[in-house]
C-alpha cells in the first residue's frame, strides 16, 4: 500500500512543481512588462520636460529680445507667450528616441501656453513570455509638463530715462551731454526684485537665465 501511494502521489508533486514552475515564469513576465512600462514612461517624462525646457529658452530669448527694442511686447513674453510649440515637440522627439522610445512620439501644447503633453511608445516589447502575445507588445506612457513664470511685473510705475551729469566745459572743449539711457522692466520673481538692463547681448541682459523667469516642472 505504501509503494502504490507513493506511486499514486508522484504525479501529483509532478502537477504542484509544473503549477509553481508555470507560476514563476508568470511573474517575470510580468516583471518584464513592469520594467518596459518603467522604461516608457521615463522616456515620457523626458520628452515632456524637453519639450517645456526648450519652450522654456525660447520665451526667455523673446523676453530679452523684446526689452531691447523698447515698447511693452515683452509683457507677453513674460507670460509665457509667443514661442514655438513645434520647435519644443521637435526637443521632445530627440529625447524621447535618446530613451529607447520609438519613433512616432505624439507631443502636443495643451490649453494653457507652455504645457505640453507627451505620448511615447517603448521600442522594445515585453519578448517571449508564458503569456501569449507579450512578443510583440509594446509599452505606453504619457506625460505633460508645464512651463510656469516665477515674474511678473513690480507694481507701480516703471523708471524713466536717466542721463549722466552733463560735463563743464572747459578751454579747449565744447559742452556734451552723456548717454542717456532708459531703464529695463523691474520684476518682481518669487518675491524678489529683478532689474532688466536693456541694450546686452540678446537685446537685454544677457546675465538673466530662463531659470531666473520660469519653472519647469511635470504635472499629474
Amino acid at each position: 500500500m505504501v509503494r502504490g501511494d507513493a506511486g499514486q502521489a508522484f504525479p501529483l508533486y509532478i502537477t504542484a512543481v509544473a503549477a509553481l514552475l508555470f507560476l514563476a515564469l508568470a511573474l517575470f513576465a510580468v516583471g518584464r512588462a513592469g520594467a518596459t512600462k518603467n522604461g516608457a514612461q521615463t522616456a515620457a517624462d523626458a520628452a515632456a520636460l524637453a519639450a517645456a525646457q526648450d519652450y522654456r529658452d525660447q520665451l526667455r530669448t523673446g523676453f530679452l529680445t523684446a526689452v531691447g527694442a523698447g515698447g511693452d511686447a515683452w509683457t507677453a513674453w513674460l507670460a509665457g507667450r509667443g514661442a514655438q510649440d513645434d520647435r519644443a515637440c521637435a526637443a521632445a522627439a530627440s529625447y524621447a528616441g535618446r530613451n529607447d522610445a520609438a519613433p512616432g512620439v505624439a507631443c502636443g501644447p495643451g490649453d494653457e501656453p507652455g504645457s505640453f503633453t507627451v505620448t511615447v511608445t517603448s521600442r522594445r516589447t515585453v519578448g517571449e513570455s508564458v503569456v501569449p502575445g507579450t512578443e510583440s507588445r509594446h509599452a505606453t506612457a504619457t506625460a505633460k509638463a508645464v512651463v510656469e513664470p516665477r515674474c511678473a511685473p513690480r507694481p507701480g510705475p516703471m523708471p524713466g530715462p536717466t542721463s549722466s551729469p552733463t560735463a563743464s566745459p572747459g578751454p579747449t572743449s565744447s559742452p556734451s551731454a552723456g548717454p542717456s539711457a532708459t531703464p529695463g522692466p523691474v520684476l518682481l520673481c518669487d518675491g524678489k526684485v529683478l532689474v532688466i538692463r536693456p541694450g546686452g547681448v540678446g537685446g537685454a541682459d544677457a546675465a538673466v537665465k530662463a531659470t531666473d523667469l520660469f519653472t519647469v516642472h511635470l504635472a499629474d
